[in-house]
């Protein structure tokens, strides 16, 4: 959270859930609605964070986004969804990077 609102966004929601499933953050800037998911990873070896958000995922993620529009949603936002990937470099150090518009829902509005 301190990586996005050091970048200008402001926290819409924390772990919104639908059921069992969650949006790790919402965040917003402007009109800009961003669908963030957090992956983080010690190493690539298995691919990056990015990758790791897979097409069911993304789909659950895609429902509960739609539930967090309808509820909570202003006229005029816009939407897409985000992955943040930290990395673990050890040693109690970190690299962080926002994945801007990671996907897009078919057949949606984000």
């Amino acid at each position: 959270m301190e990586f996005l609102i050091s970048r200008g966004w402001e926290v819409e929601a924390h772990r919104f859930r639908l059921g069992r499933h969650d949006l790790d953050l919402v965040v917003r800037r402007d009109d800009l609605i961003a669908f963030v998911e957090v992956k983080t990873r010690r190493s690539s070896v298995c691919g990056t964070a990015a990758e790791s958000v897979g097409a069911l995922k993304r789909r659950i993620l895609g429902r509960v986004a739609t539930l967090w529009r309808v509820r909570h949603g202003r006229v005029g936002d816009r939407y897409r969804f985000d992955v943040v990937a930290v990395r673990d470099l050890g040693g109690g150090r970190f690299q962080v990077e926002q994945v801007e518009d990671a996907w897009r829902m078919e057949g949606s509005a984000c």
